[in-house]
């Protein structure tokens, strides 16, 4: 396998240069010296930073931007693999590699790279572990899968040795890595368009596991299930978080604020300690957990971790407040799993409101159908809810599943339903429908957030 050192740049093409993380690794290679080209369908707000550093981009993905002076071609998981452009450079036998691999490469140029992994919260995290580094001084490169405020983007570039990026585990991508500490939050079943089922998913989470060296360290959650499946053999150092007792950290006294956000008794190996979050829900609880509990492994000072975890106001698409009209409350979010419906929807049920409203656009058509039962009992905790089409992502619909179906299950049990073709009918419909004091969240993986920016003229 081609493998990439920080002291001897190359030129590097990116097909999908404009994805959240592709334009990240991009950022770090032109940081390090490198040249960097690539290619998109379109431009946006992402590509044109790196076009403003001099990258340059073709907006048609063919044959000849493919030049010989290009040392290797990284791709996507949305490239397919009659792309003319990757058809070009295996034809011109230049080198090429996954987003992941290369990211995997990357890590091995730090002396402390670390992988936050986990069906749900991996954002979030990262992001807290961000802030706790970032206030420590530590200078850590960062690679988070959202818009982190702070740092004014999803990438930072720093010159020490400490590497921190999400993990996902669909397509097995995590599996390139070499992290030195690894973290996973939660495994649940997902992307069934690639995994088999839930012990599929297990021996995924396994074999990510035991990438980490002897002296490394695997902090996990230790109440899900799956646990002693995840963790067998595994020769580094176990840190669990949870609820329970029997957890290396887990924590007590658990409330909320009208805004939802909780506070509680943190107790681990160190010294107990009371943390009142910036963020709702209780899922943020655990998130906070395995961010402290990273930090003590790092040897960070705890009432820095503490203090940069407690003001840790979110990143974007994460419960966030977009703003006000008519006094109902808009807010966005990126849940497009049943347990992260259920956990958002929960959180927002411990604010101030009069009426929850829901509008979620399901993400792709195998998520859809397979959890269709699961997505109707989360989204029935909303007063109302309203279904926007399936955004269909990297796919076609081949299994004849629709919004409508989710329709019938969620009216089937009991709760007001309504769904609409297009945007402009459901913007029509909660400006016809929705009162001051209200609450409305629009919710999902795809462009759902655009309804509420609509609402509020932006």
């Amino acid at each position: 396998m081609y493998e990439i050192h920080f002291d001897k740049p190359v030129h590097v093409h990116f097909m999908g240069i404009g994805g959240i993380s592709m334009s990240g690794i991009a950022e770090i290679l032109l940081n390090e010296g490198f040249t960097v080209s690539g290619s998109d369908r379109a431009k946006s707000v992402l590509t044109e930073t790196l076009e403003a550093q001099g990258v340059q981009i073709f907006y048609k993905q063919i044959a000849s931007n493919i030049t010989d002076d290009i040392d290797l071609v990284v791709y996507s998981a949305a490239i397919a693999k009659d792309n003319p452009e990757l058809l070009a450079a295996i034809e011109q036998n230049i080198p090429t590699l996954t987003r992941a691999e290369l990211l995997g490469q990357i890590m091995k140029n730090y002396d402390m790279p670390i992988a936050i992994s986990g069906t749900h919260g991996k954002t979030t995290t990262t992001s807290m572990v961000s802030e706790v580094l970032m206030k420590a001084e530590t200078d850590p490169t960062l690679s988070i899968g959202g818009m982190l405020p702070s740092i004014g983007g999803n990438i930072r570039i720093g010159k020490s040795e400490y590497f921190v990026t999400e993990a996902c585990e669909y397509t097995n991508s995590f599996l390139s890595f070499f992290p030195k500490i690894s973290l996973i939050l939660n495994v649940e079943e997902d992307h069934l368009d690639f995994f088999k089922d839930i012990h599929d998913i297990r021996a995924s989470f396994h074999r990510f596991a035991k990438l980490l060296p002897a002296d490394g360290t695997l902090i996990i959650n230790g109440d899900m299930d799956g646990f002693d499946v995840i963790t067998e053999g595994i020769g580094c150092k176990i840190v669990t978080f949870g609820e329970k007792p029997a957890d290396t950290y887990y924590y007590t006294d658990l409330a909320f604020d009208a805004s939802a956000h909780a506070s509680f008794t943190l107790h681990s190996p160190l010294e107990d300690a009371h943390i009142t979050l910036s963020v709702p829900g209780k899922h943020n609880v655990l998130n906070a957990m395995a961010a402290i509990a990273l930090s003590d492994r790092l040897g960070l000072p705890r009432k820095i971790s503490l203090a940069a975890v407690s003001s840790f106001k979110g990143t974007e698409r994460r419960f966030e407040h977009k703003g006000k009209i008519g006094g109902i409350t808009i807010i966005d979010d990126y849940a497009h799993h049943p347990t992260e419906i259920r956990a958002t929807l929960e959180a927002a049920l411990k604010t101030e409101h009069k009426t929850l409203w829901c509008v979620f656009q399901p993400h792709t058509y195998t998520r859809t159908k397979a959890f269709l039962d699961d997505f109707a009992k989360a989204l029935s905790l909303a007063d109302h809810v309203v279904l926007a089409d399936i955004y269909a992502a990297r796919e076609k619909n081949t299994i004849g599943i629709s919004s409508k179906d989710l329709a019938e299950k969620i009216a089937a049990l009991g709760k007001p339903c309504s769904y609409f073709p297009s945007f402009d009918e459901i913007e029509n419909f909660l400006l016809e429908k929705c009162s001051s004091g209200d609450l409305l969240i629009t919710m999902g993986a795809g462009d759902v957030y655009k309804i509420g920016e609509n609402l509020l003229g932006k």
